[in-house]
């Protein structure tokens, strides 16, 4: 378990450090032209990894690792990353990274340094892909680059687009849902990707802010609404 917990703080700070590597040069571009670069990042980064045979055994990939991790322990950590980020979202770091997303624009006219707060955005989502990995490695005993090409990073996207741009409780009812239908669509496989573009699809024109779009579902304030009922309108 000692091992477990070892490689995961690595990977985080590995991960964290790479985030910075490449976010600084990439996270100066805007709209399409991020897309393409971050994308064109991650396949060189795959590329790297398919020749660095002797530590990552090339396209064969890491098999043999110890089961460490069960659903719960994924479960526990994907609950502490989602109160985490929530949290996030509601500090005053939290609403300037959100201001960004609305407008860089008028977010960079009051002074607000949109560049420190992309980057700093990028990097927490590194840190949180490097727990999800280190996960994954744990729970399947294997690891390798096929796992992750660039159909993975389209699964990504269309939980994000389905379950709403900006709203975390979009994001994870998205996944959940999406899981369980990738579960069943596996034996169809390449006809997955056809579904899941269509899927996507389908969301851009009827639905293109997402099943939440920036809604959050809140228990505090379900809570509180079952502990004050609306009155009827009568006084004492």
């Amino acid at each position: 378990m000692g091992a477990f917990l070892i490689s995961l703080i690595v990977g985080i700070l590995f991960a964290g450090v790479v985030a910075l590597i490449v976010g600084i040069p990439t996270l100066r571009l805007k709209g399409d032209y991020l897309a393409i670069a971050t994308l064109g990042f991650s396949e060189i980064i795959r590329i790297v990894i398919l020749n660095m045979t002797d530590l990552t055994n090339g396209a064969a990939g890491l098999s043999g690792i110890p089961f460490f991790a069960d659903w719960q322990m994924a479960f526990a950590l994907m609950a502490i990353c989602i109160i985490l980020i929530a949290n996030y979202t509601r500090s005053s770091i939290g609403r300037a990274t959100i201001a960004i997303r609305e407008d860089e624009m008028a977010t960079e006219s009051i002074g607000v340094n949109t560049f420190y707060y992309k980057l700093m955005a990028f990097v927490i989502g590194a840190v949180t892909a490097a727990i999800a990995g280190s996960i994954h490695a744990s729970y399947f005993g294997v690891i390798n680059p096929s796992q992750f090409t660039f159909n993975k990073s389209i699964d990504i996207l269309i939980m994000v687009v389905f379950g709403g741009i900006g709203s975390l409780t979009g994001s994870v009812v998205a996944a959940t849902a999406l899981g369980i239908l990738n579960m069943y669509l596996q034996q169809f496989g390449a006809l997955r990707i056809m579904i899941y573009s269509l899927v996507l699809i389908l969301i851009m024109i009827f639905k293109p802010t997402g099943l939440f779009g920036t809604r959050e579902i809140s228990l505090a304030r379900i809570f509180k609404k079952k502990a004050n009922p609306i009155s009827d309108g009568k006084e004492g």
